[in-house]
Order: C-alpha cells, then sequence, then structure tokens
C-alpha cells in the first residue's frame, strides 16, 4: 500500500477506498501474523522460571504468546475513561495523535486510520493496525471516552496499553473531579485446549486473576498493589472495589457517616478488598481473613481435647497461625512453607493477617511469637522424611493444611506417601484438616469423574489408611469465592466425634476456658462460637448426592429416607381405632417379679413396615458425659439418691450406644418400644433395625449418609416378617449391639 500523504498537525489524509481496501489487507495480514508470531511453547515455562523477576504489572510476553502461537486468538482491552477535559475530547487533532503515540507506546504497527467529528461534539476513530484495530468514540460534554483495543500479535497488552492510555486520553477536565479509568482485558478466540489447563497462564479467562479482576469492567476501582514472580509462584495482588460495594462499619466509623448520609449507598468511602492470586488464582481476601481462617482453624483445635504441638503446612499470610496461637494450650507451632519470598511478600502486604498484638502473652508479630517456628523446606520431603517411616512416630496434635485448592496442585494431593506421611504425623488423638476447594453441589457428577477427582483420590487414600479412625466434612459460605469452602476434618481417633457433636453451650464454654484474653478486652474470636460448631457438624446435602454417585454404590446410601412406600405402624394408648398395637398385662405369680406388658399387632403389618416411630423418634439422647454427671451425682448428701439410681437402671436397660463410632452417645427409649419382649433369638423376633449393620462389621471412616442420618439409624425399627393380626412383637435382645 502507498504511503497516505499527511495534513498539517499530523491528520492523515486518506481515501475511504483505499481505507476500505487498507483494512481488508490490514486484516489478513493480521490473521497471518496471529497465527505465526510467538516463541516455542515447550520453552515457556524455563523461560518463565529462569529469567530473573519481571517488574510490577508485567504479565510476561511469553505467556500470552504461548496463547496466540498457530491459534485464531488475539486479546481485546475495553477502556472507559470519564472526568476528561471536553476541548481534547472534541479536538480530531490532539485525539489522533494520543491514539498514534498509544499504538507505538504499546509496539503494535498502525497501518492507516480515519477519524470522523460528529455534530454537535464528539469524535469517533477507528485505526487499522498489522495486529488488528483500534478505536474509540467520545462525548465531551459528559466528559467520557471510550476505546477498543484488538491485537493478534505476541505483545500482551497489559499493563502497558492501559497505563498509557490512562496518560494520554484522561486529560483531567477540572482539578476536584479526578478521572476515572475503567478497563476490561480479555483473551478472544479460540486456544488450544491445554492452553487454558496450564498453570502459566494467569491472564486466561479460566484464571480467578481474570474472572474478578481482569475482565470485569463494571468495577468502581482495581488497583494492583504487588505482581512479581517467586521462586515457586506467580504473585498478583489486588486492591478492588465492586460497584455494588458499600461502606463498612469499620468505613462508617473511620469517615465519620452519620445516618441518613449519601455515601452509605455509593463505593465512594468503601475501602477496597485486597485479594491475593498465586498463579492466576484466588488464594486469599483481606477482609474475609477471619471468618476463613477461623473456620479453617478451630474446629480441628477443639476437635482436640488438649492441642500443644501444632503445625502448618501454608498459611503463608499468617492468618491460619495467629489463630492457633488463640489457644492457651499451644506449646509449638510450626510454619512449613517451601516458598521464603511469598512469606515476606505477605507480611509486607497484609501485615493484618500476622497480628498478635491484641493477644495477651503473644509477640507482636505472630511469626515472632517463642513458640513459634518456619521452616522453608518442601513440606513433601519434610513429612515424608520425618514421618514417612516405621521409626517416624506422631507427635502432632493439630495439623492444618492450609494449602491451594486440591483441584489447582494436584501433583501435592496426590502423592501418596506423603499424604500417607501427614496421617503418620499426627499423635493418638490427632487432628489434621485440608483446605479442601470449593464446596459440591447436588448437580455435580460422581466424584471421580468431574473436576473434583482429585479431591476424590485424596479421600479415598484417606479412608483407607490403617490409622484413620473418622473423616468429616463441613463448609463454610462467608469466604471470598463464589461458592462455600470445603474443609475435610481426619481424625487419628474417632473419639474425636465426642468433641464434633458436642452441644453448642459445651463449645461456647471450651472457647471461655482455652482461648487467650486479648488487651482490647475484646472477644478473641470473631465469627467461630458453639453454634457455628453446631452448623459445621452435619454435612451438607450436597456431600451425601455426590457420595451415594460413588459405584458400587455405598451400603448406606439405600437409607437416605423413611420409604414412603413402607407402612408406619404406631402404638395409640389414648384412641385404640388409630392404633396398630394393644397392650396386655400378665400378672407374675412369683413374689417379687414384677407384672408384664406384652405388645400385640392389631391388624396385619407386613415385612419391611415402621413399627412404633412417633415413640422412637422421641428418644431420648444421653451423652457419656451426661452419664458420668450422674454417677457422679448418686452420693450427693451422703447416701445415694434413688430417683437417680432409678434413673440409670432405666438408661441401663432401654438404651444403647450409637453405632458412630467414637459420638459418646447413647439413645434411650421412652415409648411403646420398650414394652416389646426380648427374645434369645434373631430367629424367634419379628421386629428388628431399620438399617442392618454394615456388611464391612463396621460403618465407613467417610459417610455423609452414616453423619447426617446417624439418629434415624440408630432408633427406628421394622417388622422383619410379616405379623399376622393377634402376633406378640418380639425383639432380639442384642438388637443393638452388632455394628
Amino acid at each position: 500500500m502507498t504511503e497516505t500523504p499527511t495534513a498539517p498537525g499530523g491528520r492523515f489524509i486518506i481515501d475511504v477506498r483505499v481505507f476500505m481496501l487498507s483494512m481488508t489487507v490490514a486484516m489478513c495480514a493480521s490473521f497471518f501474523a496471529g497465527v505465526t508470531m510467538g516463541p516455542n511453547p515447550d520453552a515457556i515455562t524455563n523461560v518463565i522460571l529462569a529469567k530473573s523477576p519481571p517488574p510490577p504489572l508485567d504479565l510476561s510476553p511469553e505467556v500470552v504468546a504461548q496463547s496466540l502461537e498457530h491459534a485464531p486468538a488475539g486479546q481485546h482491552l475495553l477502556v472507559d475513561i470519564a472526568n476528561v477535559e471536553a476541548a481534547f475530547l472534541d479536538s480530531e487533532e490532539r485525539l489522533a495523535d494520543a491514539m498514534v503515540r498509544t499504538v507505538d507506546e504499546a509496539g503494535l504497527t498502525m497501518l492507516s486510520y480515519h477519524c470522523h467529528k460528529l455534530m454537535p461534539a464528539g469524535i469517533s476513530c477507528v485505526g487499522v493496525l498489522m495486529e488488528s484495530h483500534i478505536s474509540f468514540h467520545t462525548w465531551p460534554e459528559e466528559g467520557v471516552i471510550t476505546l477498543d483495543l484488538f491485537t493478534c500479535g505476541p505483545n500482551p497488552l497489559l499493563p502497558a496499553a492501559v497505563e498509557t492510555m490512562e496518560r494520554l486520553f484522561g486529560i483531567q477536565r477540572s482539578a476536584d473531579e479526578e478521572v476515572r479509568v475503567k478497563w476490561s482485558h480479555e483473551l478472544r478466540g479460540f486456544r488450544p485446549d491445554d492452553y487454558s489447563k496450564s498453570n502459566n497462564n494467569v491472564v486466561d479467562s479460566y484464571s480467578d486473576l481474570s474472572y474478578m479482576v481482569h475482565s470485569p469492567l463494571d468495577v468502581y476501582s482495581k488497583e494492583q498493589v504487588y505482581s512479581n514472580l517467586t521462586a515457586f509462584h506467580r504473585v498478583d495482588i489486588w486492591d478492588v472495589v465492586e460497584l455494588d460495594d458499600s461502606p463498612s462499619h469499620a468505613d462508617g466509623i473511620k469517615h465519620g457517616l452519620e445516618a441518613g448520609d449519601p455515601r452509605w449507598e455509593t463505593p465512594e468511602l468503601t475501602s477496597p478488598e485486597r485479594s491475593v492470586f498465586l498463579n492466576g488464582y484466588l488464594i486469599r481476601g483481606l477482609h474475609n481473613d477471619r471468618e476463613v481462617h477461623e473456620a479453617l482453624v478451630h474446629p480441628s483445635m477443639f476437635a482436640h481435647p488438649n492441642p500443644q504441638h501444632v503445625a502448618i503446612i501454608g498459611g503463608r499470610e499468617g492468618g491460619a497461625l495467629r489463630e492457633v496461637l488463640k489457644h492457651k494450650t499451644v506449646e509449638s507451632a510450626l510454619l512449613v512453607e517451601q516458598d521464603e519470598e511469598l512469606v515476606k511478600i505477605s507480611r509486607k502486604y497484609f501485615p493484618e493477617m500476622s497480628d498478635c498484638s491484641d493477644l495477651v502473652g503473644r509477640a507482636n508479630d505472630c511469626f515472632e511469637d517463642d513458640h513459634v517456628a518456619v521452616s522453608h523446606a518442601d513440606p513433601q520431603d519434610y513429612f515424608v522424611k520425618n514421618y514417612g517411616t516405621p521409626t517416624g512416630a506422631g507427635k502432632l496434635d493439630v495439623l492444618i493444611v492450609d494449602e491451594k485448592h486440591p483441584r489447582h496442585f494436584p501433583e501435592f494431593y496426590t502423592n501418596q506417601e506423603f499424604i500417607s506421611s501427614l496421617v503418620k504425623s499426627l499423635s493418638p488423638e490427632g487432628v489434621m484438616v485440608i483446605n479442601a476447594g470449593m464446596a459440591p453441589d447436588v448437580d455435580d457428577p460422581r466424584a471421580d469423574k468431574g473436576v473434583y477427582h482429585v479431591r476424590e483420590q485424596l479421600m479415598r487414600q484417606l479412608e483407607s489408611h490403617p490409622d484413620v479412625g473418622a473423616m468429616l466434612v463441613y463448609e463454610e459460605s462467608r469466604v471470598a469465592f463464589n461458592d462455600p469452602c470445603a474443609f475435610l476434618v481426619v481424625c487419628r481417633s474417632a473419639s474425636c466425634r465426642s468433641r464434633w457433636y458436642a452441644r453448642s453451650d459445651q463449645v461456647d464454654f471450651s472457647i471461655y476456658e482455652r482461648i487467650v484474653r486479648t488487651n482490647s478486652k475484646e472477644r478473641a474470636l470473631s465469627y467461630y462460637d458453639g453454634t457455628s460448631q453446631f452448623s459445621y457438624s452435619l454435612p451438607p446435602k450436597a456431600w451425601e448426592t455426590v457420595y451415594c454417585r460413588r459405584e458400587p454404590t455405598p451400603f448406606e446410601c439405600a437409607y437416605l429416607h423413611l420409604d414412603p412406600k413402607k407402612e408406619l405402624h404406631d402404638l395409640n394408648v389414648e384412641d385404640a381405632s388409630k392404633s396398630s398395637f394393644r397392650l396386655e398385662s400378665k400378672e407374675s405369680n412369683v413374689e417379687g417379679v414384677e407384672d408384664e406388658t406384652f405388645v400385640y399387632a392389631t391388624v396385619d403389618i407386613p415385612a419391611g413396615s415402621y413399627i412404633m416411630p412417633k415413640h422412637l423418634a422421641s428418644s431420648m439422647v444421653v451423652t457419656k458425659r451426661n452419664l458420668e454427671g450422674l454417677e457422679n451425682s448418686l452420693d450427693v448428701g451422703g447416701g445415694p439418691v434413688a430417683v437417680i439410681e432409678d434413673l440409670l437402671e432405666f438408661i441401663g436397660e432401654h438404651g444403647h450406644a450409637s453405632h458412630t463410632e467414637g459420638s459418646a452417645v447413647h439413645y434411650v427409649e421412652i415409648g411403646g418400644s420398650v414394652l416389646i419382649r426380648r427374645v434369645g433369638t434373631q430367629e424367634e423376633a419379628n421386629v428388628g433395625r431399620w438399617v442392618p449393620p454394615h456388611p464391612s462389621g463396621r460403618p465407613p471412616v467417610f459417610s455423609p449418609v452414616y453423619e447426617r442420618h446417624r439418629m434415624s439409624f440408630d432408633v427406628f425399627i421394622v417388622a422383619t416378617k410379616d405379623i399376622p393380626a393377634g402376633t406378640e412383637l418380639l425383639r432380639y435382645k442384642g438388637l443393638w449391639e452388632d455394628n
């Protein structure tokens, strides 16, 4: 194409036919450039990790170029700028100059451009680039310009193009109005499948960094605080304020906002949410610091009776360490984080997370506390070396795995030798908690087939480990992610269940006894309490649903609910017409032997029918602590208390221990079922447990079904055979003894 002459002021003069021809040629050329330019993808990873750390905001040209080689794809940058000088926005010459300079500074090639002056005001321009195009439109009176830049070349548009556009087009219109900039960056077109799965591609739409920061245009403000490479990670830290954000309680106090102040309804005075991304994935947000770390740490700490020795894998921000040090019982806390530089970065940009200054008896900086040690060894090497051998005795009371989610760190969670060493590192009552990623949904596929297959592999390995006594799951929704976060608790001893299922008042008292006091006299825990623990104690329905999609289907999944096709037969002593049973008393002729009452069916009862479900659903729950308290109260006042003796005798005769191992719970029948006569063999009986003993001889280590329905499984009984009207009900005397 021949060179186009220019007019005074730098404007290009071009015939529209030549312009259209130029656009056609340029688009062909840009496509050719997009599919042929770029480095060898096999060398990308080595180039990134071998070179010295890039300056802040550098998104690594090699990474972006990898997506463009031989692919019909490109980058699309949208930039909106407000509060711009009207005269500038109505000057074709000044705007064109800014556009040409933007292209030049971005390392792009301008082939030609065309601008059109609108009436009464405003300019529209489009420029054809060797790499694709650039365009903009202005509204001088409103002080707004919107820009659009699309390229197929290897050079990244972030961050330089945004900074350049803001500098060249953001001409402030008045001293009291700050220039506002909104921008969005997208990778367009179609790339190889393996590109989107690469950990290096932090600008890809699959990454949290792109989804939460780069891509959204309607954001009040987004500012990059830090961006760099360590020896192990790409680290990006951003401050973001959403358009629908409003001031927090602390913001209101800070700015002295009164009731009725309109700024309560705007993001103007809202503190930004600071978030850290590793390799493009969100790891932590400052606003949700306490919610996340209290949910991660305290359930497992209180599942142990006396945690003295604690270790944390990951946790480089210090939030988990801070929560651990709130427990008076802790004598040592080891943090194992391989990336020493990342710890320094976190302490610099997230000082609040490692602030222990308000905790009585702790150092101002959690990392500097006398009880704390930090190791920068590879966690896998450290635990395998120290606990992976037969002589590596476990001594950790609580182990907290605060690492990247299994989906984003598969090599960490699928190393069988390493996972086994984590279990072996636990003391006999030891408890481990793992940050297990996003919670499942009822619509998820079978876990080993879906996106959480790595987590499923981890869980299967832990379930089969001979030293694991119990596995529990819980969720917390008050996190910085779009979905609730899931946590996996692994107990060396099943006895942890007795504390896991503790009543809320018992947990509250344990918190009062164990948590350190504060210098501010405020409560040390912001969110975790007995009621929080109660909400964690039952796994959500989705865990059960996905668990029951396992193949073969777990035995207990056949008993998710009472079968509506089966009959319910209850005893009604007040209205015989509504009762399926009658009571018949027989006088004893033996001195000292009480009269007996027997239960007879008044209607035909098919096998599988539920027997006295209303009565059994009213069974009394007695914990081990309740029984100990009653036994300790027997001799109050110097002699045995008859009413307590009678109660203990009744519990002993009509109560039975839960089949949920370690729960330390007894269920005591208090309805008509206690009158059913006991016989010596199962063959004689005609009623039995609704849920038979597990075929393996004991309930599985992990089962959301058993955890969710443990009381129903422990109390309901059914007809084991057809019971004709007039037949006496008989139950096996060892009905609840087998697992």
